[in-house]
């Protein structure tokens, strides 16, 4: 298995203040707490461009 982190390559989305967001250069992420708050729009938009990001490293990988 390889893990292929975020880094900074989601852009302003990792500076984002004004809002509370998980996620990190580690990866895509969200506060759950409970289980009553949902993933923000932002935090949504992070976790589906790792999944392209992820994608597009392993399809280099296999040519």
């Amino acid at each position: 298995m390889l893990f292929v982190p975020l880094g900074y390559t989601f852009g302003t989305g990792m500076f984002e203040m004004d809002e509370v967001k998980g996620g990190s250069a580690y990866g895509a992420g969200t506060f759950a707490g409970d289980g009553s708050r949902q993933p923000t729009e932002l935090e949504l938009q992070q976790a589906f461009y790792q999944g392209k990001y992820i994608g597009e490293i392993a399809r280099k990988l296999k040519n």
